[in-house]
C-alpha cells in the first residue's frame, strides 16, 4: 500500500514561508524585548539595594537610678551590658 503523496502550489507554498518569516521575526523582537526587560528590572533591584546603608550601628548610653535602698536596677528596654553601680557589686 503506497501512500499518495499530494502537491502543493508553489504560491501556497511561497505564501505560508512569508508568513513564518514574519513569526519568527517578531519572536525574535519579544525575545529581545524581554531579555532588555529582565536587565532592567535587574538594574532597577541593585539600585533601590544600593540606597540603604549595609551597615547601621546604633550606640546607646543609658543610666538608670533606682531610687531605693535595696540596689534592685531593672532595666526595661534593650539589651543590658554593664554593672550597676548599687549595693550588689561589693567584691
Amino acid at each position: 500500500m503506497e501512500e499518495k503523496q499530494e502537491m502543493i502550489s508553489y504560491f501556497a507554498h511561497e505564501g505560508m514561508m512569508a508568513r513564518m518569516e514574519r513569526t519568527n521575526h517578531r519572536l525574535w523582537i519579544v525575545v529581545i524585548i524581554l531579555i532588555v526587560c529582565l536587565v532592567g528590572t535587574n538594574l532597577a533591584w541593585i539600585l533601590y539595594e544600593r540606597q540603604f546603608e549595609s551597615y547601621s550601628e546604633t550606640t546607646q548610653e543609658v543610666t538608670q537610678d533606682t531610687g531605693t535602698g535595696n540596689g534592685t536596677n531593672n532595666f526595661v528596654g534593650g539589651d543590658y551590658y554593664g554593672e550597676t553601680d548599687g549595693q550588689n557589686n561589693n567584691p
